[in-house]
């Protein structure tokens, strides 16, 4: 019996649509639209249809949305200076500067530069510290997602065992602290792990974050097990496809997202939340 899908896109349709009630609430009693401005530095591809779908979903929602482009040679103080002007833009509620940056920027003093109040990418040092010691803070848009699609699925993860596979600062271990602080027993991996099949079959949730095209297999997977692929790839034949085998997963596990479809429609409907709560913030403290 096939797993079930769960389908990210109709998730995250539900997240848009209440952001943009809050918005216009928010907007009709402060009389300020919230303000979202992307960077994005020279030409890469993958990430001008990231950074164009961001603006459109932050146009549809009612944002105040602005994107600034700047060159592929733009060097690191140029762009630590457009940081610092649009944190001093009241304007401005959430900032986000698209990665990859080009080689000559060092993307952690650009992250450390982004105000805290406004680093909607949750990434700031800050941000990262607060979710570890488990106070307020921006949580990373595809985690915050990714908790948000087991919420909805009402998965119980207390108790249960969580296998991370993947380490990033943007998704591996923002993700295992959301799910250890749902009360999860979380084990954190990687491509190097000893055994890494072993470790995935105990995993009553498989979060799937390495980066490597169908990598994980469905023999992998513990029947019934709740499987997140994060992953977004190409295989041989140039076929969009996640971490996961998913023909194969699909015949084991219980709930299961597809690529695309799955994820990636939550990381921007769960900037857009952080963008809103941004700007709720800064109206409480005025």
């Amino acid at each position: 019996m096939s797993a079930k899908l769960i389908d990210g896109k109709a998730i995250a349709a539900a997240v848009r649509a209440r952001v943009k009630e809050n918005i216009a609430e928010f907007t009709g009693r402060t009389g300020v639209r919230p303000g979202l401005t992307v960077v994005l530095v020279g030409e890469d591809p993958a990430s001008q249809v990231y950074v164009r779908n961001k603006g459109k979903a932050a146009d549809e929602a009612g944002f105040l949305s602005r994107q600034i482009d700047l060159p592929a040679e733009t060097n690191e103080r140029v762009l630590l200076d457009l940081v610092a002007r649009l944190n001093a833009d009241d304007t401005v509620h959430g900032i986000l500067v698209q990665l990859p940056l080009p080689g000559q920027i060092d993307e952690a003093k650009v992250i450390e530069a982004i105000d805290p109040r406004k680093d909607v990418d949750g990434l700031h040092p800050m941000n990262a510290g607060c979710l570890f010691t488990g106070r307020t803070a921006f949580i990373p848009c595809t985690p915050y997602g990714i908790l948000r699609m087991l919420d909805h699925e009402k998965v119980e993860l207390k108790g249960k065992h969580a296998v991370m596979v993947g380490r990033s600062n943007l998704v591996g271990k923002p993700a295992a602290m959301l799910l250890l602080s749902r009360h999860a027993t979380v084990t954190i991996c990687h491509s190097r792990t000893v055994d890494l099949p072993y470790v995935v079959r105990s995993g009553d949730v498989v979060v799937a974050a390495v980066g490597r095209a169908e990598m994980i297999r469905g023999s992998w997977i513990k029947p019934g097990a709740v499987v997140i692929d994060v992953g977004m790839n190409r295989n041989a034949e140039g076929k969009l496809c996640g971490d996961v085998a998913f023909d194969e997963a699909k015949e084991v596990a219980g709930l299961i997202t597809p690529v695309p479809g799955g994820v990636g429609p939550m990381t921007i409907a769960m900037l857009l939340q952080n963008t809103y709560e941004a700007a709720s913030r800064r109206a409480a403290v005025r």
